[in-house]
């Protein structure tokens, strides 16, 4: 049976939000898309292999037997982060009967100007990126290893308000605990081109100074695009 485009849509929002080794059969989540989807967790699994295999983000590569739908519906997504994370996002809360991703609260405060749709998008895709990069990171710190979701926050290398195109792109996030990631927004820690931390001289203090010179724990896949980090050092970071 083909895929259309809405399944293809779901698929790859849950190739974005799993951890990459956890691609298989016994995923509790592979194996409760397939049963929505009438699909055995061996199609879903194979599915999300043949993403591997379009993901530029990976050295090695996944399944090849993609489809031409395949490969337009990658490019679309990736391509379009802000509009196809919020469609997916929306695609998979009506296919698994869940509504809190994409529901519309009351409580939700806007901006004038601004419309309803338009606020809860943004949350929704907020949230979304950080299901992605604390998933990307396996929920640990890449400086500390610190292991607490609470304490966890996906970061972004060059600030939201400066590249409107990539702030939902996972190559533009770190997974970072609290404090570091403050101190990573405020330009007292950046990361060098071997991604290994370097620290302001402007902080002298053993929580971050023990860590000049670490390299950071780097996911299989979405690792920091050094175009990024490369902005970071040069307009974020405080010599």
């Amino acid at each position: 049976m083909d895929w259309t485009r809405e399944e293809l849509l779901v698929a790859i929002n849950l190739y974005c939000r799993i951890p990459f080794g956890r691609i298989h059969v016994g995923n509790p989540e592979i194996i409760q898309l397939a049963e929505k989807l009438g699909r055995t967790p061996g199609s879903i699994s194979y599915k999300l292999a043949n993403f591997a295999s379009l993901d530029p983000s990976l050295d090695r590569r996944g399944a090849t037997n993609v489809s031409k739908l395949d490969r337009e519906v990658w490019n679309e997504f990736f391509e379009d982060w802000d509009r196809m994370i919020y469609e997916s996002e929306r695609k998979t809360a009506e296919l698994l009967g869940g509504k809190e991703a994409v529901e519309e609260s009351t409580d939700i405060e806007w901006q004038e100007g601004e419309t309803r749709e338009t606020t809860v998008q943004a949350r929704v895709n907020q949230a979304f990126f950080r299901k992605m990069v604390l998933s990307n990171y396996e929920e640990k710190c890449c400086i500390t290893g610190l292991a607490n979701p609470y304490l966890l926050v996906a970061s972004h290398i060059v600030p939201w308000s400066r590249d409107s195109r990539n702030r939902l792109n996972p190559m533009n996030g770190l997974c970072l605990n609290a404090l570091h990631d403050r101190a990573f927004d405020r330009g007292l820690i950046t990361v060098n081109p071997n991604y290994e931390v370097m620290v302001s001289s402007q902080v002298n203090h053993d929580l971050f100074e023990k860590y000049e010179g670490r390299r950071l724990s780097l996911p299989q896949r979405f690792v920091p695009d050094p175009a990024f980090l490369e902005f970071h050092r040069n307009e974020i970071f405080v010599q």
